[in-house]
């Protein structure tokens, strides 16, 4: 994923667009990161409105609180929620809340987790080959990689990562962790590079980087992503008051996919009244101002009645 820049919120205008919150609702921000669709979102259901914002990684909940406290005024509630935002209905009952007016989840990595090498997300920078948003529970990404079959290996980058070199990638993984364990995001990287016949300097210089696809595939694996949003997908309508929106920003096939099946099927069963008909696209002009919006997808659904 590109870095985000000055922190502009992906496809902002079409977000509030879709979800459109006024003084007093009651909106779930299922990816806090920076906070920054969560400040415009306070902005609009002042007065008497409620915030509750999740957030998987607790360094961006910290991040996110001071732009949260400047825009936030006090006839507003605000829980800032350190949890998987597949916990949401939980989550909610334990606030007493049962049903709200509108759901925004944007998918995917924030820019302080990439640009913290410790982190291990980005192929660019050399650290523990971790992954992991809460690095207080799961196994970092070192401990799959050095574990899983050839074969879960290939499928992994193919079905989280679109990769189409998935079979050569994992091939060399397995030969090269037999003469030492892949422990850091430089050794992985130098994998799949060669594994893609593209040398170091070639594949800085790249477009798109010969290990973007692999590292979103694994970090999609450490993360359980697809499984946390099938589990949203699946609660969002009984959290939805009537004529709630949910909102889904999605930046590649293997989220788009289930997004748009859920949304689809559900409008077919009655569940949603309306569906966006086709995903909004960022414009180029947006697309300048944040190249992570390049290949965002927004898609939203309406509760029926």
């Amino acid at each position: 994923m590109a870095r985000e820049l000055k922190h502009i919120p992906v496809l902002a205008d079409a977000t509030l667009r879709a979800l459109c919150p006024f003084p007093g609702m009651i909106i779930v921000d299922c990816t806090l990161g920076l906070g920054g669709h969560s400040a415009l979102i306070l902005r609009k259901i002042s007065p008497d409105g409620t915030l509750i914002a999740f957030d998987f990684d607790a360094g961006n909940i910290a991040r996110a609180q001071e732009k949260i406290q400047t825009v936030a005024r006090s006839d507003v509630k605000v829980h800032l929620v350190h949890s998987n935002f597949a916990a949401v209905d939980l989550q909610l009952r334990a606030l007493g809340i049962s049903q709200v007016d509108g759901i925004l989840a944007d998918l995917g990595v924030a820019s302080p987790q990439i640009d913290d090498p410790d982190r291990g997300f980005s192929y660019r920078r050399s650290g523990p080959l971790d992954m992991r948003m809460d690095t207080t529970r799961g196994q970092p990404a070192s401990a799959m990689i050095n574990r899983m079959s050839e074969s879960e290996l290939r499928k992994t980058m193919l079905e989280l990562g679109d990769e189409t070199d998935a079979p050569q990638i994992a091939k060399l993984i397995v030969k090269r962790r037999q003469q030492s364990p892949i422990m850091t995001t430089q050794a992985l990287t130098a994998i799949i590079c060669e594994a893609r016949d593209f040398t170091l300097d070639r594949a800085a210089g790249a477009k798109l980087h010969p290990a973007a696809r692999a590292f979103q595939a694994f970090r999609m694996l450490v993360n359980r992503e697809i499984s946390n949003l099938e589990r949203l997908l699946t609660v969002a309508p009984t959290l939805l008051k009537p004529g709630g929106i949910v909102a889904i920003i999605t930046f590649h096939s293997g989220e788009d996919r289930p997004v748009k099946h859920s949304f689809r099927d559900g409008h077919k069963q009655g569940i949603y009244s309306e569906i966006t008909p086709d995903p909004i696209v960022a414009t180029e002009d947006q697309i300048k101002e944040n190249p992570r919006s390049r290949s965002a997808k927004l898609r939203w659904a309406r509760r029926a009645t």
